[in-house]
């Protein structure tokens, strides 16, 4: 994937979770489409999907528990993963964790 974003909106407004733990910028695409640009603290945490979601790692690592899994995986900075629409995961950060999600 490319390292920039060409023509695109950002939104100034953070989006911040769980007491600002995890925040991220919303990237709007010509198309369309949109990504969030984000930084995670050390810690564990279950989100919810309304859209399907790819996740990908661009700095640092955490463990995964996707939805229908009994097993955790890890995934470090290069990989990424899917989580299906309305689903949940659950995250475990022993570092911090940059990453670019996209939805649809």
């Amino acid at each position: 994937m490319s390292d920039q974003f060409e023509n695109v909106t950002v939104i100034k407004k953070a989006n911040v979770y769980f007491d600002g733990k995890v925040t991220s910028r919303t990237v709007l695409f010509p198309d369309g489409s949109r990504k969030t640009l984000g930084f995670m603290l050390p810690g564990e945490y279950e989100f919810n999907t309304g859209a399907r979601e790819v996740m990908e790692i661009l700095g640092g690592e955490m463990d995964v528990l996707l939805p229908s899994q009994e097993s955790w995986q890890t995934f470090k900075a290069g990989q990424s993963f899917e989580v299906p629409a309305n689903s949940s995961f659950k995250l475990k950060l022993k570092v911090a964790v940059d990453y670019c999600c996209s939805y649809g």
